[in-house]
């Protein structure tokens, strides 16, 4: 089987199990979700559920919020039952779960890119102010979250290692050249048209920032959560989470980054109409 037919069988997999409550919440049940993620004991389970839990509690979140600690009913034969503990789980708590669990196991591997990005287009979908946006709105918003996410990432790479600017465009090319199927920089301003003077990222749209983004901040968690040291492993880290952002976009019949159209009005154009029209007003 291939790894494309694999991870489409884990997804349709993830989505199986999920429930919804009389309001029309989904939710998961932590039960459910341990054999599918093969763990066969609860106490093992359990401590990854915990290790997710401080995660989205240092993240910001409300713990209850996302994990919902429940008892379980389940037959012990002769038509008697026992109470077991249970979660429902959230799926912003799932993609904290599957980023905790053991990666060598696929499931969790294909696990953590499902969630991953399921969750994002969640958040996306569900905020009513930023659907009701134009292009050049969703532009300039990404755009300013990619600004912030990339200091982030910054701070992230020099506690791995990468201290000098020169070390910080290497560590950068690494990931585009994880996204844009081994281009890099130089080969990007190419496609685009671009001035080397030219910042990459003011000359996309909307789909192809928002792959950045999802790249810039999975590669913070990846080199945080890992714990990873040296300049090379950092840059291999960055890589291999762009060429992972790459696989899921293929897996979700998306366009490529580099086959995206290059928007004619750049984000600083966009960022000066907006406050020319701001001075009018």
């Amino acid at each position: 089987m291939t790894d494309k037919r694999i991870a489409d069988q884990h997804h349709a997999t993830f989505e199986s199990i999920r429930r919804f409550d009389d309001e029309g919440n989904e939710y998961w049940g932590a039960r459910d979700l341990q054999p599918l993620l093969e763990y066969a004991a609860w106490d093992k389970f359990k401590r990854v559920i915990e290790k997710a839990i401080e995660a989205c509690r240092q993240s910001g979140y409300e713990v209850d919020d996302h994990f919902s600690q429940k008892a379980k009913m389940v037959d012990i034969g002769s038509g008697a039952k026992r109470e077991i503990e249970d979660y429902r789980l959230s799926r912003y708590a799932c993609y904290l779960i599957v980023q905790n669990g053991d990666p060598s196991k696929s499931v969790v591997a294909n696990g953590q890119t499902y969630f991953a990005l399921q969750t994002r287009r969640q958040e996306l979908n569900d905020n009513e102010a930023y659907a009701r946006l134009s292009e050049d709105e969703k532009r300039l918003a990404i755009r300013n979250e990619m600004a912030e996410h990339n200091k982030h990432l910054a701070a992230a790479a020099k506690d791995a290692g990468v201290e000098t600017p020169i070390d910080y465009a290497i560590f950068q090319d690494h990931g585009y050249k994880g996204l844009y199927g081994g281009r890099g920089a130089k080969d990007i301003h190419a496609i685009k048209g671009l001035k080397k003077s030219q910042k990459i990222l003011d000359h996309m749209g909307s789909t192809e920032l928002a792959a950045n983004l999802f790249r810039a901040t999975q590669a913070e968690e990846k080199l945080r959560r890992d714990k990873v040291r040296g300049k090379q492993t950092a840059n291999q880290t960055h890589y291999e989470v762009g060429k992972k952002v790459r696989q899921t976009i293929s897996e979700l019949g998306g366009t490529m980054p580099e086959a995206l159209p290059t928007p004619e009005t750049s984000i600083k154009q966009l960022e000066n109409n907006k406050k020319k029209l701001g001075k009018k007003k």
